[in-house]
């Protein structure tokens, strides 16, 4: 059985993170603690050749300095530069995050660090007893350290079960999203893209509303190219990150087939973007496609199809494209939302 935080975000988004329980983080530190227990020695033997004959009272403090440097410096380093993982927290697969799902910065890698060397671990903490204490009595495990600078440690390597089902690429979207370079797009802003999609029908109108339209217009000031016209925001969305799904199963199958393995079939060419998701997805299926179908339909008689106030788009819903003749006409409306 495993424990998900119960984390909101401002926008109302419940976050699925899997908190990391006493267990797992005490393995992780023991891990790091072995390191910079190592790094102490270290130090220690290089401080004994290099000042064999001198005072006292400046080796202390030259070793005071450098336990200091090493206590609190290693786990700000690594969490700083790794975002959020330290040698330990790579080996269990832990990673630290932001109370809102975020990735932590400098700043909440040194508010953790100082807090471990003075409160939970080392200076005043009885060597870990005020952080097993605390821990214990936080509902996500939380220690001093997490609760100052506002971070949580959650895990990182999840059984597949646990994962989101796939998004689906909305009919007609395919040869625009086929066309956008998704090199610049954030890890951290798909992540958020794709639990806003799997909570979408748990919102409000109006909160799903808000925060679409916020997440769509990050998303395309990050991937330099607006938002359609016409197309709603969970459709952007979608389409962006199931393009971005597809090119990354082709560049797996691709890598795959170009180790000549014998006993396997040949490459076979890539479904393309219009592949079909997976049976649990929340998201329509993508229709048939035609030569010269418009990259997304047209907008119905009715209000106009400029900006509006707040993200506030207009009450009429767009029509699917019209195919040439023999071609079979989708029945449902492709851009609206599932119920």
């Amino acid at each position: 059985m495993h424990e998900e935080s119960e984390l909101v975000t401002g926008e109302a988004v419940v976050l699925d993170l899997r908190v990391a329980k006493l267990a797992s983080r005490a393995l992780a530190m023991a891990l790091d603690v072995l390191l910079q227990f190592a790094l102490l020695l270290g130090t220690i033997m290089v401080l004994s050749f290099v000042m064999p004959g001198a005072d006292e009272s400046l080796v202390l403090t030259v070793l005071l300095v450098f336990v200091v440097l090493i206590m609190v410096g290693y786990p700000v380093v690594f969490e700083t530069l790794s975002r959020g993982r330290s040698l330990g927290k790579m080996a269990v697969g832990l990673r630290v995050v932001r109370v809102d799902g975020g990735p932590i910065r400098f700043r909440h890698a040194l508010v953790r660090g100082l807090a471990g060397f003075v409160v939970d671990f080392w200076a005043l903490g009885l060597f870990g007893a005020v952080a097993v204490i605390v821990s214990l009595c936080s509902s996500n495990g939380r220690r001093v350290g997490d609760f100052l600078a506002g971070t949580l440690v959650v895990r990182e390597r999840v059984p597949a079960g646990a994962a989101y089902a796939a998004v689906g690429m909305p009919p007609g979207l395919e040869g625009w999203a086929a066309q956008l370079d998704l090199t610049r797009l954030p890890d951290d802003l798909a992540l958020a893209s794709r639990q806003f999609l799997a909570r979408f029908r748990e919102l409000r109108p109006e909160a799903a509303q808000a925060l679409g339209w916020g997440l769509a217009q990050q998303m395309g000031n990050a991937l330099g190219t607006p938002v359609p016209p016409e197309v709603p925001p969970w459709a952007f969305l979608a389409a962006v990150l199931a393009e971005r799904r597809n090119r990354d199963q082709a560049r797996a199958f691709q890598a795959y087939a170009a180790q000549g393995r014998p006993g396997h079939p040949p490459a076979q060419p890539h479904p393309g973007p219009s592949a079909q998701p997976h049976p649990g997805s929340p998201w329509p299926q993508a229709g048939p496609s035609w030569p010269g179908a418009s990259p997304w339909p047209s907008a119905q008689s009715g209000p106009s199809a400029g900006p509006h106030p707040a993200g506030v788009r207009p009450a009429a819903q767009p029509e699917p494209p019209t195919p040439p003749s023999g071609t079979p006409v989708p029945v449902e409306n492709p851009f609206t939302p599932p119920s």
